[in-house]
This record gives structure tokens, C-alpha cells and sequence, in this order.
């Protein structure tokens, strides 16, 4: 299951989520946290779904399947947040990752005052890995993030704050695409970085290691599979000369 944003692109949100799913031979539920208005050149407007309706959707679909993992994406809203954080915990849902979704590609914000530190605070103690970007890792460690060092930081500092394992992903480093698995011990995922700027590679990546932990891998495995799966779907991308290319996923 995804609770995310929708992207109408399909190139990030719920729908590319829901692509990844059906790769991985699953099959994808999906609640709408909020909609956008965007193409692969950025996000002209987002409009936040109301906590009451999330609850909803999710309730409706929970009532009668039980998901084997779940992802979030962008949730715009703090009330969006607790929505989620009540929802999981009526259910006693596992197997959670929480893609911190911050900022967009091109920079615009896509999580209200208030957002990061309720996802800090009602998410990452009740989620199974955490997978944010390096300037996510920044907000919600209240760090600096821009060298592995720097990483290295953050993911200790997030992962004191309960979740079984954070995977910080290093694509926006200047040299290297260096992710870092922090579960107690460090496990650095390194690959060549590709040239060109691509539209939802967090998204592509945290949705994949949903399936891949529903599949049964371990958080380590999915991890690597997933960064694979990704580096796939970029050498693959494709798109116009004015916009990110989008992932063939």
C-alpha cells in the first residue's frame, strides 16, 4: 500500500508507486494524501487532502485487506501525519517505510510548517526503515547534511528516534551516489552517478523496497535490490529537452 501524493506526470507520487508494486508482481493499494498540479519541469500547485478523508480511504481498504508492506510518501499535512500514525497503530500495521517527502526535485515544498516534526515525531518511532534524501535528512535531524560524514551523523541521530533502520539516500552528492543503511551497524551502497536530473527516484527507490519487503527480503536486500532497480530505471529514462527525465518503471 502507498499513501502518497498524486503526480499526474506519473513520474513520482502514488501512481509511479503503484508501477513499482506491479514490477515487483504485487499488487498496490493506494490512498491519496494530497494533489498536484505538475510535468517533469516542477509543481505549479499542490492541494492537501483532509485528514478525515485520508482516514477514510485508508479505513475502507484496511477493514478488508491487510497490506504486507506500506509506504509514505508526500502527506503534506501534520494532521495527515497523526491520520496515518492512528491508522497504523489501529491496525497494527508492520513492514512501514516512510519516504520523508520535503521538497520536490526543483525545490518547492511539499510538506506545511509543522510537517517534518510530526513526521519525526508520530512516524519514524512506529516505522520499520526511514528513507529520506540528504537535504530531508537534514531537516529532520536538524543537521547539516552534505558529505558521507555528515550522513553517517544524521542516520544516528534518526534512527534514535525508533525506527528499525534508516537508509539515506546520497544521489544529490556532488562526487558519488553513496547511500548509507544505518540498522546498528553501517552498510554503504555505493554506485556511479549518472548524468542528467530525474523526476522520482525517491519515490521509485522507497516503493521498491516496499515490495521488495513485502516479498520477504531483508532490509538489507531490499535496500540493494532496490538501489539496482533505480539505477535500471534511470539508464532507461527518457523524456522532452525542457523538463527531469522520468523513470521507465
Amino acid at each position: 500500500m502507498t499513501i502518497a501524493g498524486s503526480d499526474p506526470s506519473g513520474g513520482a507520487g502514488l501512481q509511479a508507486d503503484l508501477k513499482v508494486f506491479r514490477r515487483f508482481g504485487l499488487y498496490g493499494f493506494s490512498a491519496v494524501a494530497a494533489l498536484t498540479a505538475q510535468n517533469a519541469r516542477g509543481v505549479k500547485s499542490v492541494m492537501p487532502v483532509a485528514a478525515g478523508y485520508l482516514r477514510d480511504q485508508l479505513t475502507v481498504l484496511l477493514s478488508e485487506f491487510t497490506p504486507h508492506s506500506m509506504k509514505t510518501g508526500m502527506l503534506y499535512s501534520k494532521e495527515n501525519v497523526e491520520a496515518v500514525f492512528r491508522i497504523v497503530k489501529k491496525f497494527s500495521l508492520g513492514n512501514l517505510v516512510v519516504d520523508p517527502v520535503i521538497f520536490s526535485s526543483t525545490g518547492r515544498r511539499l510538506a506545511e510548517r509543522g510537517t517534518p516534526e510530526a513526521i519525526r515525531k508520530r512516524l519514524l518511532p512506529i516505522c520499520y526503515v526511514v528513507t529520506p534524501n540528504i537535504f530531508e535528512a537534514s531537516v529532520l535531524s536538524g543537521m547539516p547534511v552534505r558529505t558521507l560524514s555528515d550522513m553517517e551523523a544524521a542516520a544516528v541521530l534518526l534512527k534514535k528516534c525508533g525506527p528499525a533502520g534508516v537508509i539515506i539516500t546520497g544521489g544529490h552528492l556532488e562526487k558519488a551516489a553513496v547511500d548509507i543503511l544505518y540498522d546498528g551497524d553501517f552498510h554503504y551502497l555505493r554506485g556511479r552517478k549518472l548524468p542528467g536530473e530525474f523526476h522520482g527516484t525517491g519515490c521509485a527507490f522507497s516503493a521498491a523496497v516496499a515490495a521488495l519487503l513485502a516479498l520477504g527480503h531483508s532490509m538489507l536486500e531490499a535496500a540493494v535490490m532496490a538501489k539496482r532497480f533505480v539505477k535500471r530505471a534511470i539508464r532507461r529514462s527518457f523524456g522532452s529537452d525542457t523538463g527531469m527525465k522520468l523513470l521507465d518503471i
